[in-house]
């Protein structure tokens, strides 16, 4: 039986306090001044002219800033004025330029960085398409993590859901695969192939770099995590990240 990959993926360099392990990082965010883990926050970087833009993939040089990764605090934030004065003491200046689509920006590079990973996950044949293949292989036991476009009809969904069930020896559960934040259409578009409506990951390892994206997204756009997703305790290790 294969065991579901969790949230705690790949942890950034430690920010947390001592007493932490260093498998357990942490980053404050501006707004709050609460820490949470990375997967749960959104990293903004300033351009050399003083532009705030999202670092979504976290590679961007320089001091960063982390904030709650919910839309509607960013939102809130952005329009009284907190998120800007955040800016100015995380950056130690005031002379930055705060886009007022920044919200939309993140939630978009949140959303590309999503979609990479599956185009990658593709690309080496751990992501298979099609309801039919990805029945037989769920049935089997080899599919780790299920996905459905968010128009998926609720009949297609429930048969896949209920042959990931046997293959994983879970009958009974109620556990379900994850209904996406996008629709048939940007996963067609995304992955080059026509009608892209269940998704399969194969392996374990692939499963949780998909993950990682993805429950950021989910945090931002103020979505559930589904329970058992939640409550399991597998990790990626280091191959999560290219």
């Amino acid at each position: 039986m294969r065991t579901p990959p969790n949230e705690r993926l790949s942890p950034d360099i430690a920010e947390a306090p001592k007493a932490r392990k260093a498998s357990e990082p942490e980053r404050r965010c501006i707004l709050t001044g609460e820490t949470d883990s990375r997967d749960a926050l959104v990293r903004l970087a300033v351009s050399p002219s003083g532009l705030v833009l999202p670092d979504a993939q976290e590679k961007a040089p320089g001091r960063g800033a982390w904030v709650c990764s919910s839309r509607m605090a960013i939102e809130e934030a952005l329009a009284n004025g907190k998120l800007k004065a955040g800016l100015s003491r995380a950056f130690k200046t005031g002379d930055l330029e705060i886009p007022e689509n920044l919200p939309e920006k993140i939630e978009a590079a949140l959303t590309r960085v999503f979609l990479d990973r599956l185009g990658l996950e593709m690309r080496v044949g751990a992501l298979i398409l099609g309801t039919q293949r990805i029945a037989e292989t769920a049935r089997a036991g080899g599919v780790a993590l299920l996905l459905h476009a968010s128009d998926a009809s609720e009949d297609g969904r429930k048969k896949l859901d209920q042959a990931w069930r046997v293959g994983r020896d879970a009958e009974g559960s109620g556990e379900r695969g994850w209904t996406l934040p996008l629709d048939r259409d940007a996963l067609s578009v995304a992955l080059g192939r026509d009608n892209v409506v269940h998704l399969g990951l194969t392996h374990d390892a692939s499963a949780a770099r998909v993950l990682k994206p993805l429950m950021r997204l989910e945090h931002y756009l103020g979505r559930d995590i589904p329970e058992e997703f939640g409550r399991a305790n597998a990790h990626a290790g280091d191959d999560t990240n290219d």
